[in-house]
């Protein structure tokens, strides 16, 4: 029962590790650009900033564990160990509960921004739509998370 896809060492995990590292770094550099182009004159802008200070962590995380696959491949090194693996399970699983509430967090704010204030209004729509591009980013990144955690989590409980 070791042949779970996305499991950590082959080809369908490096692919899971590497589209959530280039998901995270392609929300955060849209919403950096979108801060780029909002004033400091209202708060709330930096607000948005700060909920999507989390992918750096997602990022690095992910890059981490891309370079052990490529590592893996390169060797042949076995990470079917169980602590790897339930280190796996632990970062993964946080990794995943952290993206989705900063996701959520930054949708929340975005639709705030759209549907209940008039900045979209007041300042050009290319940042609303920065912000709405950031937001469908991270829930791309946190589905990657996502089933790498479940795929590590699947890992873990088909060892004997």
């Amino acid at each position: 029962m070791m042949d779970v896809a996305g499991r950590p060492g082959t080809w369908s995990g490096l692919a899971l590790r590497v589209s959530q590292c280039v998901a995270a770094g392609a929300s955060f550099a849209a919403m950096a650009s979108s801060y780029a182009l909002a004033t400091n004159r209202y708060s709330t802008f930096r607000y948005v900033r700060h909920f999507d200070s989390c992918w750096h962590l997602v990022f690095l995380w992910s890059f981490v564990l891309a370079c052990l696959d490529i590592y893996s491949l390169k060797t042949n090194f076995d990470l079917l160990v169980r602590p790897i693996v339930l280190g796996l399970v632990i970062g993964d699983w946080g990794m995943s509960i952290l993206s989705f509430a900063s996701a959520s967090a930054s949708a929340g704010v975005t639709l705030f921004f759209a549907r209940d204030t008039n900045l979209c209004k007041i300042y050009t729509p290319q940042l609303c739509s920065y912000y709405t591009l950031s937001v469908i980013l991270a829930f791309m990144t946190w589905s990657f998370a996502a089933a790498s955690a479940a795929s590590v989590f699947w890992l873990l409980v088909s060892m004997d």
